[in-house]
C-alpha cells in the first residue's frame, strides 16, 4: 500500500486561522493548546482540503473568518512518488475545488483523491446515537468502493424532495407522482446496493479490530438494515400505499434516508445495553475498519485526524487509544489540551522518530521548541 502524507498546509482566513503555514511530519503530529484556540479548526481545514467537505457545517460561508470575504486551504501532498496540490476556496454559498490548479470534473473525483478519517469525541454517537451518523459512515465508505454512489445519493435525495412537493402541492393523485416514485426507486436501490457493500466490508474488518481492542470473548454483530424492500416492484407499491401517510408526516416513510447500520453485542442491540467502555471500543473498531476498507479500496494509507481524544482519559481509554495509534502506519494529526498524555514510548518507533509538536494560541500555530 502506497504512503500518503501532507507535506505543506497553508490556511487563509479559515475560522480563527487568519494565516497558517505548516510543514507537518509525514508520520505523527501533536497539535496542543487550550480549548478555543484553533486546534479543531486546523483539523477541519485539513479534512476540508482532503475531502472537499467540512465535518462541522454544510454551509461554506460559516467557515470564513469573521470580517473576511473568502477563505482558502491549500495542501501539497505526496502519494508514493507523485506530488500534487489540492486547494479549496470558500465564500458564502460557494466552494471552489482545484487539483494542481484545475477544477475536477466532479466533486467525487476530488473527494476520493486523499482519503482522510476523522475521530472526535462526538463520534460516540456512531454507536449510541441516531442512525444519521451511521448512514454518513456507510456513504463515506461507499464513495471509495463505488464512486458513482455519490451521484446516486444526491439524485435519490432530489427525487424524494420532488415526490414530497408533489404530494403537498397536488395531492395523493398527482399525475407526476408516478414518475418521481420511479426515480426514488431507481436511485434508492442503487444507494442501498452501495451501502450493503460498504456494510459488508466494514463488518469483516470491524470484527477483527474489535477483538483486538475489546475483550476477546465479546461477540460483535454488524448488519446493514435497510428500511425499504430490495425488490423494485415491492418498493414502488410501498411508496404508493404510503402516500397519505407521507403527506401527513411530511416525509417518506421508507427509503435509504431511514437506513441504519445495526450494531449488536452478545446478541443484543448496542443502544441501551452496552457500557460506556464498550461503546468506545466499538467506535474505535469502526474507525479502524473505516481506515482499513477505504485504504484498501484506494490503495493508500488514509490520513488519520484525531480531535481531542485525550480529554478526560482514564486508564482503559488511554490503553485503547494507544493500541489504536500503534497500528497506524500513515500520517496522523492529533489535537489535545494535555500534551503530556501523548507519551512517546507508547507510540510506534517510526512515529517517535518523526514526531512533531505544534502549539496553538489564538489562531496562531507554530512548531514547539520543547522536547516531546
Amino acid at each position: 500500500m502506497k504512503s500518503l502524507h501532507i507535506e505543506e498546509i497553508s490556511v487563509r482566513h479559515f475560522r480563527n486561522l487568519a494565516r497558517v503555514d505548516l510543514r507537518p511530519s509525514p508520520r505523527f503530529n501533536v497539535v496542543y493548546g487550550d480549548n478555543g484556540q484553533g486546534k479543531t479548526n486546523l483539523l477541519e481545514a485539513i479534512y476540508l482540503a482532503a475531502t472537499s467537505r467540512s465535518f462541522r457545517t454544510v454551509k461554506p460561508g460559516e467557515s470564513v473568518e469573521h470580517g473576511a470575504d473568502t477563505a482558502s486551504v491549500r495542501t501539497v501532498l505526496s502519494e508514493g512518488e507523485l506530488r500534487r496540490e489540492q486547494t479549496v476556496g470558500l465564500r458564502a454559498g460557494q466552494r471552489l475545488l482545484k487539483i494542481d490548479g484545475k477544477r475536477p470534473a466532479t466533486a467525487a473525483e476530488y473527494a476520493i483523491r486523499t482519503p482522510a478519517v476523522l475521530f472526535h469525541p462526538g463520534d460516540l454517537s456512531l454507536s449510541m446515537g441516531a442512525g444519521s451518523e451511521r448512514r454518513r459512515l456507510l456513504d463515506r465508505v461507499a464513495l471509495y468502493l463505488l464512486p458513482a454512489s455519490l451521484g446516486e445519493t444526491l439524485s435519490y435525495a432530489r427525487a424524494v424532495r420532488e415526490r414530497q412537493r408533489a404530494l403537498e402541492m397536488r395531492g395523493t393523485e398527482a399525475r407526476d407522482l408516478e414518475q418521481w416514485e420511479e426515480l426514488v426507486v431507481r436511485h434508492g436501490l442503487a444507494v442501498m446496493a452501495a451501502r450493503r457493500l460498504a456494510a459488508a466490508d466494514l463488518a469483516a474488518s470491524m470484527s477483527i479490530a474489535f477483538t483486538r481492542i475489546a475483550a476477546p470473548d465479546l461477540v460483535l454483530s454488524v448488519e446493514y438494515a435497510p428500511s425499504a424492500p430490495d425488490d423494485a416492484e415491492a418498493y414502488r407499491r410501498e411508496l404508493e400505499r404510503n402516500r397519505r401517510v407521507d403527506l401527513k408526516r411530511r416525509g417518506a416513510s421508507i427509503g435509504p434516508h431511514r437506513d441504519d447500520l445495526a450494531l449488536g453485542l452478545q446478541g443484543h442491540r448496542m443502544r441501551g445495553t452496552a457500557s460506556q467502555g464498550q461503546h468506545r471500543a466499538v467506535v474505535l473498531a469502526l474507525k479502524a475498519a473505516e481506515m482499513d476498507v477505504i485504504g484498501g479500496a484506494r490503495g493508500v494509507r488514509p490520513i488519520l485526524l484525531l480531535d481531542d481524544v485525550s480529554s478526560e482519559l482514564d486508564r482503559e481509554r488511554t490503553a485503547s487509544l494507544f493500541s489504536f495509534l500503534r497500528e497506524q502506519q500513515g500520517q496522523v494529526f492529533l489535537t489535545t489540551t494535555r500534551r503530556e498524555l501523548i507519551e512517546t514510548e507508547k507510540l510506534p518507533d517510526a512515529a517517535t522518530r518523526e514526531r512533531l509538536d505544534f502549539a496553538v494560541s489564538k489562531g496562531v500555530i507554530s512548531p514547539s521548541d520543547e522536547a516531546s
